[in-house]
């Protein structure tokens, strides 16, 4: 399929979750990191943040333990967790695929992600991909409002010089995928952090399994559909 028979002249990823096996990861770095500080989390408490950068997925936890958020959290989290993504990260079957595809086929593409910057650099490094394949690298710095504000999206967008309704975004998470849909971008979603059904309510214009699953024409305005059959998500428990 060539540049001018897909419809999308953008793709825009978000990182974990999409590209890279990574959220048990900080789950466990989380839980363990703020364990520091007298929080006990469990692995759900952590969902209803994924997707809105990690000030707010530990921060929001932390509050909902009725423990004020201090950076010393997210610097204890850290520390465990780029040694977790160095040793256990890796890409999702079929990212370093469909990547080489998009490459190859002149379709270009970023990563737009709420996450710090020293996290995307470390979940880039453990993916082994090459970094100049991506037209644009975007962490939450990039941004003064993370998802599910569309700012990211719009940047990455911007950076590309492709029209916002010319992206297709790649999310795994709810804020993601109305992160995307304010942006006025295309949406098809993995069901790796939530359920088929989650991502279909929440806007995702199509959803599959996994990546690997995901063709060229799901990233185009093509058919709509879920793979999912049971309508549940992978599970993204900290224990996987």
């Amino acid at each position: 399929m060539t540049l001018s028979a897909l419809p999308t002249h953008a793709v825009l990823f978000d990182m974990d979750g999409v590209l890279i096996d990574s959220e048990p990861l900080i789950c466990r770095a989380a839980m363990a990191g703020l364990a520091e500080f007298g929080i006990h989390a469990q692995a759900a408490d952590f969902l209803p943040f994924v997707g809105a950068g990690e000030d707010r997925y530990i921060g929001g936890v932390a509050e909902a333990y009725g423990k004020t958020y201090v950076s010393e959290m997210k610097r204890r989290v850290y520390a465990r967790y780029l040694d977790l993504v160095a040793r256990d990260g890796h890409p999702f079957p079929g990212v370093p695929e469909l990547l080489r595809t998009l490459h190859e086929q002149n379709i270009p593409f970023a990563v737009a992600s709420s996450a710090d910057r020293i996290k995307v650099d470390a979940n880039l490094l453990a993916m082994g991909v090459p970094r100049a394949w991506f037209g644009a690298v975007l962490a939450g710095e990039d941004a003064t409002r993370k998802k599910p504000a569309p700012d990211l999206y719009l940047a990455a967008a911007t950076r590309l010089g492709v029209p916002p309704a010319a992206c297709c975004v790649v999310e795994d998470a709810i804020h993601g995928v109305a992160a995307a849909r304010a942006a006025g971008m295309r949406c098809a979603a993995v069901a790796t952090s939530f359920s088929a059904a989650q991502l279909l309510k929440a806007g995702a214009h199509v959803v599959r399994a996994s990546l690997a699953e995901l063709t060229l024409a799901d990233l185009g305005r093509g058919r709509v559909g879920v793979t999912d059959t049971h309508g549940r998500a992978r599970t993204n428990s900290c224990n996987r």
